[in-house]
Order: C-alpha cells, then structure tokens, then sequence
C-alpha cells in the first residue's frame, strides 16, 4: 500500500509522512521544498527500513503539476491507494495590495491540483474498488475576514468539492474525507514563537500531531468531514454569524501578532 502526501517537507505533511510510515505504508512524498523533502526522506528511511520511500520535487501552485504527478506515477509504476492533498499556502493581505502572481499560485495549488489530482488518482482507484482521498480544508472555509479572502474562499472549495466527491466515489468503494481545522501550531500563519506558544496552551492552536492522528482516523472510518478539536466545534456555529465591528476588531489585533 502506498500514500501519495504533498507539502510532504515540513508541517502538517510531514506529520502525515511520519504517521503513515509508522502505519507501514510505502511513500511518495511530494514538496516543492527541494533541499527539505530529500532530508525527510532520508530520515525515514533510516527509522523505517522496511518501507519504500519516494521524494520527488515538485512546485504544485505549476499549472499543469497534478497532470505530471500523475504520469511520473505511471511511468515509474507507483500505484496510489492513498491521497493526501496537503499542499498550500498562506498570506494575509489586502487583496488590492497582493500580487497577481500569489494569487494565481494559491488558486491553482488549492483548487486546479486538488480538483486534477482527485480526479486523476480517484479514477483510478474507483477502477481498483479501493482507495482513500484526504483534502486538508480550513475552518476558515465559513469564516469572512479581510486579508485572507482568497484562502478563505479556495478553503471552501475544497471542503465543498470534498463532500460532494464523497458521495461520487463511494460506491466505488472510495472515500474522500475533507479536515478542516482551526488555527494549528506551524509557520503558516506567520506568529511568531511568543504567540504560538500562548495559542497552545490556550487551546486556540492544535499541535500538527495530534490534528493528524484526528485526521486519520476520521479518514479510516470513512467519514465526509471532521471539525478537530472541541473548541472548534464550540466556536464553530458562532463564527459564521461574526458582527461586522467584531471581525474588523479581530483583523486589527491580528496584524498586531504577524512578524
């Protein structure tokens, strides 16, 4: 069995690689971080001796990524059972003030490849009768905040995208499952260390370990969607009913917190 995971280099993806080898699955982990992915890669082969593991470099914000993922797979007869499309990026800014070019690459990343790469490998899985897709989504899918706009909207894609596949692929004896996370302790929101620490211990952040054993879980049992952690759950129904005044105060104080 073999799990193809993207953003496989740091992370949240390489929590997934981590689980997934300590699972005994074969690997292709798949980054554009060149340098990081081949240390990775190296580091479970050392501790897991008995599994496979394939880096391949790759920037996936590309236009046509997913479609050279998927014949690099056939080429080299690497057979996916497993996807984990976990893979993005993050900004927060003005979206007159954001360059064309970052905005592109988050659209692409977040929609094109999820959407090509479900549609390429969950093909071939619904052929073979078996298979698990895993789509990293965000919380922030129902939320609108200025400054984060485009990620907020591409998030919601894909938890959209997920669930509807989901009903697709399941008499194929395929699952799709859409995580969908709160604010979880990685260098993607750009806090610094201070604040993260706070997050933690407060409850508000979710340490990538334990949002991916959440993650997988659900993902084994099958399940559409999973809102980790309980907190989240809780602020869940209230975020989606925010009063104008309460989210400009919101965005303020986090400008206040970024590096």
């Amino acid at each position: 069995m073999r799990a193809l995971i993207t953003g496989a280099s740091s992370g949240i993806g390489l929590e997934y690689a981590r689980k997934m080898a300590g699972l005994g699955y074969s690997l292709l982990l798949v980054s554009n971080q060149e340098d990081e992915m081949y240390r990775v890669a190296d580091s479970l082969a050392a501790e897991y001796e008995n599994i496979d593991i394939v880096p391949y470099y790759l920037n996936l914000a590309e236009e046509n990524a997913a479609e050279i993922l998927y014949h690099y797979c056939k080429e080299q007869e690497i057979q996916v059972d497993l996807l984990i499309n976990n893979a993005g990026m993050f900004f927060f800014n003005p979206l007159v003030k954001t360059d064309l070019s970052r905005i592109s690459n988050m659209i692409f990343l977040h929609v094109m490849t999820v959407t090509k790469l479900c549609r390429l490998f969950g093909a071939d899985m619904a052929e073979r009768g078996y298979g698990y897709i895993l789509n990293m989504s965000s919380m922030s899918a129902w939320m609108s905040l200025p400054g984060i706009n485009v990620y907020n909207a591409t998030k919601s894609y894909i938890l959209n995208f997920s669930r509807s596949l989901w009903y697709e692929l399941k008499p194929y004896g395929v699952s799709v499952t859409a995580v969908a996370p709160g604010a979880i302790d990685t260098g993607l929101y750009g806090l610094s260390p201070k604040w993260r620490k706070i997050a933690v211990s407060l409850g508000v952040s979710m340490p990538p370990e334990k949002l991916v054993d959440k993650a997988l879980k659900a993902m084994f049992r099958r399940k559409k969607q999973i809102v980790p952690g309980w907190i989240n759950a809780i602020f869940l129904p209230l975020i989606k009913h925010l009063p104008d005044r309460m989210v400009l105060a919101i965005v303020r104080r986090l400008e206040r917190y970024q590096r």
